[in-house]
């Protein structure tokens, strides 16, 4: 290939002013989505319809793990090829290895790695807390002589697993209910290891997006062509939309204080706006296709790519699509196999334009 091919091309639908004012335009509609999108399932504190247990919020989550999936699959993977098998980059190692694909299988296998080893971390830290609480509480008798030493040992060893179940032999269910209150303790501890795991995967899941949504600010910003601008304007806005729904039931169903919800929400929310103004400034000097800004951008493409099917697969379908509130619902899996699906092919199919 002729290297001059790699240089700086002229668009013929570029514009610089008309594109400055579609930039301004694109930083304030998609803040304002991303704003939109993750407060809405934090309001359901004040508005049941929007709270994050009730069946609409189940459902538009459902839409948004969907979005998610076809942005990893359709958008950000073929781009990640695309860019690290340029052939404005060397052909030693670049043409002669998947790099791509191989960057996205690792960052699969990180995000595994973490995701397990925070939520094993937190959970067995709680559950240990919980029973030293519980211990303390309820093992003497008033004469001093230590008691259902049985029950608590059932305590000790009921961690929630992954769908929030009891990974021990007892069931938290048939403990016998008395005055001691050992069935609220241990359905405590099993409820707050589900909040725990929700925090983690509300964590991993925003710095997956975080990863991403600065490459697409930047390539957005840099643009001066109207005719790239304005299809990717659109695309964007929807995305960090249903990203944001999907971000924000994990962060309410963690049960996060105000402050830490505002703070995550206030990173994802600026995240994509920042990249954009990033983006104009460098749009002088930015090359598209030199060889450091194509590396960059499949790097980044490829670790999101694998962080977001991840987040999308395990962490929110899996999760929500084999959990028992689903399997004894046969209305509700109606309607969220419709929005996992029309959420998947709405997103797929902007890729047409974007």
């Amino acid at each position: 290939m002729d290297l001059s091919e790699c240089a700086q091309t002229v668009d013929e639908c570029r514009d610089m002013a008309y594109a400055t004012h579609l930039k301004l335009g694109a930083i304030a509609a998609i803040l304002a989505a991303c704003v939109l999108g993750v407060c809405t399932p934090l309001v359901g504190r004040y508005v049941p319809a929007f709270h994050a247990e009730s069946n609409l919020v189940f459902i538009m989550k459902s839409f948004a793990a969907g979005v998610i999936l076809a942005t990893a699959y359709v958008h950000m993977l073929p781009d990640s090829f695309e860019a690290l098998s340029s052939p404005c980059l060397a052909e030693i190692p670049w043409a002669k290895f998947p790099f791509a694909g191989f960057i996205s299988m690792l960052a699969t296998l990180l995000v595994l790695a973490i995701d397990f080893s925070a939520t094993t971390f937190y959970q067995n830290r709680h559950v240990r807390s919980s029973v030293r609480s519980v211990t303390g509480e309820h093992n003497i008798d008033a004469d001093g002589s230590v008691k259902r030493e049985k029950q608590l040992t059932e305590i000790s060893v009921c961690t929630p697993g992954a769908f929030g179940s009891c990974d021990s032999h007892a069931d938290a269910h048939v403990v016998p209910h008395d005055h001691d209150g050992h069935s609220h303790s241990i359905m405590l501890v099993e409820d707050e290891g589900s909040k725990l795991r929700q925090g983690v995967i509300a964590q991993v899941l925003e710095l997956g997006i975080v990863a991403h949504s600065v490459i697409i600010g930047i390539t957005l910003g840099t643009s001066e062509s109207p005719c790239t601008i304005r299809p990717l304007l659109v695309a964007l806005t929807f995305h960090q939309f249903f990203e944001g729904m999907a971000l924000g039931s994990c962060i309410a169903q963690a049960g996060y204080r105000k402050g830490a919800s505002t703070l995550m929400g206030f990173f994802f929310s600026v995240t994509t706006p920042v990249g954009i103004a990033i983006g104009m400034g460098i749009a002088a000097t930015y090359n598209e296709n030199s060889p450091k800004a194509l590396i960059v951008q499949g790097l980044f493409d490829s670790i999101s790519t694998g962080i977001l099917l991840y987040m999308a697969l395990v962490d929110l379908i899996a999760t929500d699509f084999l959990s028992k509130r689903l399997r004894e619902s046969p209305s509700l899996q109606v309607f969220t196999f419709t929005a996992l699906f029309l959420g998947a092919m709405l997103m797929s199919m902007i890729a047409y334009w974007a």
